[in-house]
């Protein structure tokens, strides 16, 4: 079995650009000033500042994310995100959390604390709807598989699980925002990649939303 990933240890975990990386980049605009919140090891925050030039911040709750980070160069504290921040009103210009909403106590404050430190905030998650998972959760009667990552139910780091209508829910409670983008990593199955384009609370499996304060 896996380490168990509610320790956040990236000592292990490889340097490699996930799919959602790209997407969250292009979002950004060149040369903004940017938070990356709980940012692991670094490597999206290198991604922002090597293809848009971006002056980036992040902070990590892991002691282990923090080093590798500060080891890469970047400027990086540890800490919640799910409390308040210690960030100015508007200090940024964008406000970005990374498949890491699902994990966290206060997914509300989150949300809140972005939209008061940054114009524009870029979350994205895993979609607990897509179709496999509902498949998983009719004729199996367990917690699907593919969205625990290789651990356990009771290990994993992922006690949030969210859909996409669950997600605008959330917004609609913290109030104040409104969504500017929408985002997707392809499966790599053209039909699905397909429907996800009808039906993406289905067939989507990441999401990558942008917002901006209304």
């Amino acid at each position: 079995m896996r380490n168990d990933n509610r320790d956040y240890n990236y000592t292990d975990i490889p340097s490699e650009k996930r799919g959602e990386y790209e997407k969250v980049t292009d979002l950004l605009p060149s040369n903004a000033k940017v938070v990356d919140l709980a940012c692991g090891n670094g490597v999206l925050m290198q991604m922002m500042v090597a293809e848009k030039n971006c002056l980036v911040e992040g902070i990590e709750i892991s002691p282990s994310g923090v080093t590798i980070c500060q080891e890469r160069g970047l400027k990086v504290q540890q800490g919640r995100i799910d409390t308040k921040m210690p960030f100015h009103d508007d200090q940024f210009d964008a406000a970005v959390c990374n498949v890491t909403i699902q994990m966290v106590m206060y997914p509300e404050v989150l949300v809140s604390e972005m939209k008061r430190i940054a114009k524009k905030q870029i979350i994205s998650f895993p979609n607990f709807a897509y179709w496999r998972n509902r498949l998983d959760m009719v004729l199996m009667g367990r917690m699907p598989k593919r969205m625990l990552f290789g651990y356990k139910w009771y290990n994993t780091g992922h006690i949030h699980q969210l859909s996409i209508s669950d997600f605008k829910d959330l917004l609609e409670d913290v109030g104040g925002l409104k969504i500017t983008n929408v985002r997707y990593v392809p499966v790599g199955m053209k039909i699905i990649d397909s429907l996800g384009n009808i039906f993406p609370g289905l067939f989507r499996k990441t999401v990558i939303i942008e917002t901006e304060r209304t």
